[in-house]
């Protein structure tokens, strides 16, 4: 199942709409350990970093002996699912029925801690995320669940990082955490979720152009983006200059919509870029408002460890430029299963039922890898 076998360590990602990947391997030693954001800026390679820290999962960084190139492979994947897709997701479905009620029940008594906690006043918004394994074939080669990946969701990053510690990850991430080289840098507020039928999807093209414009949004989604941007706004204020603000507009990632507000700004210097780091993550996109209150609820009361879910990972001070991305719509996979993970964000109007729609949709953008390799 594994390839770079020659490796102890290695990545593989590629850029949003970019038509090439990176392979980054580490041909000795152990990856990076490191225990805090502040030494980030002292190394070079490929970053993957936890929701929270902790002994068993710190942030590693990949060292790159070895960095490769090569073309994006299109499988032409589409036929093929069209095809053939229908009866291999029925066939997972029924096999993982019985599991489904299961994780239906958890999240619902999750969901309803969570949710009086936001009727008792505690927070105005906290993400509630969930995991749900599935099987998948043993002769599963990684790289082509990355290709599958690369070809379905062309707008997102793509990213496979294999570390013995930690295992193999796929992420395929439509947020930026903090992106940039020299002075100027990068951030995004991402907040707000629709599951749009294929005919809607279909009529979208990227960019901010008018075929976004009859997509409507709700209060609740308006009021969650809202939250993050404003999060964002007040930790840049207090570290960079020249700040920029554009949005919300309407992104689309894979079968989903999102609302999105980019942000430029300038820092002078790695210390101010390693605070920064430290205030940004976790965002309020994947934890909550009060933060600190709500990351402390979240690591007490969600019921197991989102380990590298929702953390970040990417190239650090890879040629002099960094790309962070938050570790969204991602599995970690083993031989022959994986765990895949998915949150929403909750505010007092959510509604559970819609809640867990959510989930599932963000589910399927892994699950669709899934089934192609089953086919």
């Amino acid at each position: 199942m594994h390839q770079n076998s020659n490796a102890v360590a290695w990545a593989m990602y590629r850029m949003p709409y970019a038509t090439i990947y990176k392979r980054i391997m580490q041909k000795s030693g152990m990856p990076v350990v490191l225990s805090s954001f502040d030494e980030l800026a002292e190394h070079s390679g490929f970053c993957m970093a936890p929701f929270a820290l902790s002994d068993d999962c710190p942030i590693y960084v990949i060292k790159p002996d070895v960095t490769e190139e090569h073309s994006v492979q299109i499988r032409n994947i589409n036929g093929a699912r069209h095809s053939d897709s229908a009866e291999a997701e029925e066939e997972m479905k029924s096999a993982t029925a019985q599991q489904r009620c299961k994780e239906r029940g958890r999240y619902s008594e999750t969901f309803s801690m969570f949710h009086s906690a936001l009727q008792d006043g505690c927070f105005k918004k906290i993400v509630l995320a969930r995991y749900s394994d599935d099987m998948i074939p043993e002769d599963t080669e990684y790289e082509d669940l990355f290709h599958y990946a690369c070809e379905l969701y062309p707008r997102l990053f793509i990213a496979m990082v294999s570390i013995d510690k930690c295992g193999t990850w796929l992420v395929a991430s439509p947020e930026v955490l903090l992106e940039g080289s020299g002075a100027r840098w990068h951030t995004v507020a991402l907040a707000g979720t629709m599951n749009l039928e294929n005919n809607d999807i279909k009529s979208l093209t990227d960019g901010k152009d008018e075929s976004y414009s009859n997509i409507l949004w709700s209060t609740k989604n308006i009021q969650e983006q809202h939250y993050v941007a404003a999060y964002i706004n007040d930790c840049l204020k207090n570290i960079a200059t020249d700040i920029e603000e554009t949005g919300p507009y309407t992104v689309r990632a894979g079968h989903l919509v999102h609302l999105k507000s980019d942000f430029t700004f300038t820092i002078d210097n790695n210390k101010s870029i390693a605070n920064l780091l430290k205030r940004l993550h976790p965002t309020p996109a994947v934890c909550g408002l009060p933060k600190d209150k709500a990351f402390e609820y979240i690591i007490e009361n969600e019921g197991f460890s989102r380990k590298y879910y929702s953390g970040f990972m990417g190239p650090v001070n890879m040629s002099g430029e960094t790309h962070l991305f938050v570790s969204l719509r991602c599995m970690n996979i083993a031989a022959g299963h994986c765990r895949l993970y998915a949150g929403g964000g909750l505010l007092n109007s959510s509604e559970e039922e819609s809640e867990w729609n959510e989930t599932e949709a963000k589910l399927e953008t892994m699950r669709r890898c899934i089934a192609i390799r089953k086919i």
